[in-house]
């Protein structure tokens, strides 16, 4: 099973992402997590050191791909 994390930021951009690819990921086959970094703060160095460079985004057994623009990481500092 892949482990997937949503990074997201709660914008309504985030949240149409959410429903879209997070939702649609077979549970049989890969595990998400869902991080609100605007909740999270403590978690945005984990999305950057993937790579993560803007929210939405979502990482895939360590690897980031990048759904639209929502937020710059570095705007939720």
């Amino acid at each position: 099973m892949s482990t997937v994390l949503f990074f997201h930021a709660g914008c309504p951009v985030c949240l149409s992402a959410e429903q879209q690819f997070a939702g649609a990921l077979d549970p049989a086959r890969y595990q998400v997590e869902v991080v609100h970094l605007g909740e999270q703060k403590g978690r945005i160095a984990q999305a950057e050191g993937f790579g993560v460079k803007s929210v939405p985004a979502l990482v895939i057994d360590g690897q980031p791909f990048h759904i639209n623009f929502g937020a710059a990481l570095a705007d939720l500092k």
